[in-house]
């Protein structure tokens, strides 16, 4: 407070709250300023106590310094609206307050405050946090369609990280055609994809029973050098494995061990049992000591529970 002399303006304020330790009397320094004559907090002062309470874990001061913001007790900048949504995005019991102040930003008659790419990057990985459940997924894919055009009505151009994560919604609600055609449309932004890129494209085709299209985009960006998540090598050996392309099969899975991945027992139990069940029994076993000896992390009891359950599937 002491740096506080008659007549403080906002600069002068920042330069005590960030001189403060303690979160809970930077808070109060910030209250006590508000209520002195001929003064008034902006934006930045805003801003900077938001930013000391959200680091101090004073969540309840942040609220209360969201509310005010929100309720247009102070002009806004597109830095202070950012910092807000940050906060509520990292608060699970706060996720639609970070669409209230997105709505505000859209309302604002600042063009200096309207959503950039950091505001949509956020909001899109909020969202995809929920996608957990396809039913409450299909709800969130309507808002992440919304904010794509929306991002495209104000001219914000997005990255590779952003466009992943609208493949991957869609992908994810099995709207792969959907998911496709974001991807075609990558370079006229200047963005290449990668790895993640084409693990959500494979991991969509094979849920939505599209495996040869899923195999497609697995050659190609093994073409480019690019390689897939352990979760994709899985889902497409299971299912090129179901449609019975087993040479495609063991090269994929061959592929994953030489990557030092190492498959799940499920996995390898698809493969196999639908080796014995076209009759290739003995190519099944062959195989199995094969990945034995590739698989560094495949257990003795892993090794003997396929083992028995190739003798059992043979019968």
């Amino acid at each position: 407070v002491e740096l506080l002399k008659p007549g403080f303006t906002q600069s002068d304020v920042n330069q005590a709250l960030r001189a403060q330790s303690d979160a809970d009397l930077a808070f109060d320094i910030f209250r006590w300023t508000s209520q002195q004559r001929d003064y008034k907090h902006d934006h930045s002062t805003y801003l900077t106590m938001i930013q000391i309470a959200v680091a101090g874990r004073r969540h309840r001061h942040a609220e209360a310094l969201l509310e005010e913001v929100l309720a247009g007790v102070c002009p806004v900048s597109l830095p202070l609206y950012n910092s807000l949504i940050r906060f509520c995005c990292s608060h699970r019991c706060l996720f639609n307050r970070a669409f209230d102040v997105y709505r505000k930003m859209l309302r604002d008659g600042d063009y200096d405050c309207k959503p950039n790419l950091d505001t949509f990057t956020m909001l899109f990985h909020v969202l995809l946090r929920r996608f957990n459940k396809l039913n409450v997924s299909y709800v969130y894919l309507k808002v992440v369609r919304s904010l794509s055009k929306q991002m495209k009505a104000l001219g914000v151009i997005p990255d590779t990280y952003v466009l992943n994560m609208i493949i991957k919604a869609h992908a994810k609600c099995l709207y792969v055609d959907e998911a496709i055609r974001v991807f075609r449309e990558m370079g006229l932004y200047g963005c290449e994809p990668n790895g993640y890129t084409y693990s959500y494209l494979v991991k969509g085709c094979c849920e939505k029973g599209w495996t040869g299209q899923g195999f497609s985009f697995y050659k190609e960006m093994r073409g480019k050098g690019l390689v897939p998540t352990s979760s994709t090598f899985m889902i497409l050996v299971c299912g090129l494995a179901l449609e019975r392309r087993f040479g495609d099969a063991v090269e994929v899975l061959c592929d994953m061990l030489e990557n030092s991945m190492a498959p799940d027992f499920l996995t390898y139990k698809t493969l196999l049992e639908e080796l014995c069940r076209d009759g290739r029994g003995d190519d099944a076993f062959e195989y199995l000591e094969e990945f034995r000896q590739k698989d560094v992390a495949m257990g003795e009891k892993t090794y003997k529970m396929l083992l028995n359950n190739l003798h059992f599937v043979g019968r």
